[in-house]
C-alpha cells in the first residue's frame, strides 16, 4: 500500500471524527475532564457526525445511523476506488513505457545479429 493511501484514508477518518483532548487542571481525583473540540477540518456537505450507540432511542434514530453509517462507508469506498483506478492507470503507463524501451532495446540487439551474421558468412567465404 503506498504512503498516500494511507494518508487519504486517515485524513477521511479525520474529518469524521471529533478530537477528544484530556484536560488535567480541571481533573478531580482519578478523572481527568475532557473537552471536545471541533476538528480542524470541515466535513463534506450531506455529512453527518454520528451519534453514540448508546444515545440512540428509537427505531428511527437507529435507521438514520445505519443510513449514516452506509454513507459513510460508500464515500470511503469511492475514494478507495478512485485510488485503485490512479494507482492501475500509473502501472499500466509504466508498463507501455518499459515496452517502448524493450522494443527499441530489441531491435538494436536484431540490428546487430544480423551485422554480426553478415561479418561471420563473409569470413567464411
Amino acid at each position: 500500500m503506498l504512503s498516500s493511501d494511507r494518508g487519504t484514508v486517515e485524513s477521511c477518518v479525520q474529518k469524521l471524527i471529533m478530537a477528544v483532548t484530556g484536560d488535567e487542571t480541571a481533573a478531580t481525583a482519578d478523572m481527568p475532564a475532557y473537552q471536545l473540540r471541533t476538528p480542524t477540518t470541515t466535513l463534506p456537505q450531506g455529512v453527518v457526525m454520528a451519534a453514540s450507540p448508546g444515545t440512540l432511542h428509537s427505531p428511527q434514530q437507529m435507521a438514520e445511523e445505519a443510513t449514516r453509517k452506509r454513507e459513510l462507508r460508500l464515500m470511503k469506498n469511492r475514494e478507495a476506488a478512485k485510488e485503485c483506478r490512479r494507482r492501475k492507470k500509473e502501472y499500466i503507463q509504466c508498463l507501455e513505457s518499459r515496452v517502448a524501451v524493450l522494443e527499441v532495446q530489441n531491435k538494436k540487439l536484431i540490428e546487430e545479429l544480423e551485422t554480426l551474421k553478415h561479418i561471420s558468412s563473409s569470413k567464411t567465404d
